[in-house]
């Protein structure tokens, strides 16, 4: 009985010292999770539905947040291809469905896109825009698109949200 009174009491010491070697590695893990949160606590935090303006407009859009996007995307009207110097450009109207505010807008493709679809790929071509988000003005992709059958005129996709943005899909409308 001594024996084992002894052997438990030495299993019990060795591992109370192994976790003493183990907890500092763990709360090195801990500050290291906490320096992460704290590097991108400086993020605004968005929701599913947020306003997005197209310079020079001034009444925003809704757009929607897709994480899941990898290009952002615009319902654009009256959308026309032509040739510049050589270069391939697209004419067309962005018309605000809520303050009926519109403007034509004349860009240069930059490039073209395969969107995956439930039903079929689509090919779209993808024009730079001047945008402002959260106070933040910057130029980024979009692909052009009819979304009329849409809810939300915009679609902003990681190519906007990666390193912007934290998306909490709870909450909706939380930048001016």
């Amino acid at each position: 009985m001594r024996k084992f009174l002894f052997i438990l009491m030495i299993l019990c010491i060795s591992a109370c010292q192994s976790k003493q070697v183990i907890v500092p590695a763990v709360v090195h893990n801990v500050n290291t999770t906490q320096e992460v949160v704290v590097e991108k606590a400086h993020l605004p935090i968005i929701g599913e539905v947020e306003p997005i303006y197209f310079l020079p407009m001034k009444s925003p859009f809704y757009a929607r947040i897709d994480t899941g996007a990898t290009i952002s995307s615009l319902d654009c009207k009256d959308v026309e291809y032509f040739e510049r110097d050589g270069e391939k450009w697209v004419s067309f109207k962005l018309v605000n469905r809520k303050s009926k505010e519109e403007h034509v807008f004349e860009k240069k493709i930059e490039s073209a896109y395969r969107v995956r679809r439930i039903n079929e790929d689509e090919h779209r071509k993808a024009v730079k825009m001047d945008i402002k988000m959260g106070g933040e003005t910057f130029t980024a992709t979009f692909t052009i698109a009819d979304r009329s059958s849409f809810d939300y005129q915009g679609l902003v996709g990681r190519n906007i949200l990666t390193g912007r943005f934290i998306v909490d899909t709870s909450t909706s409308y939380t930048l001016n």
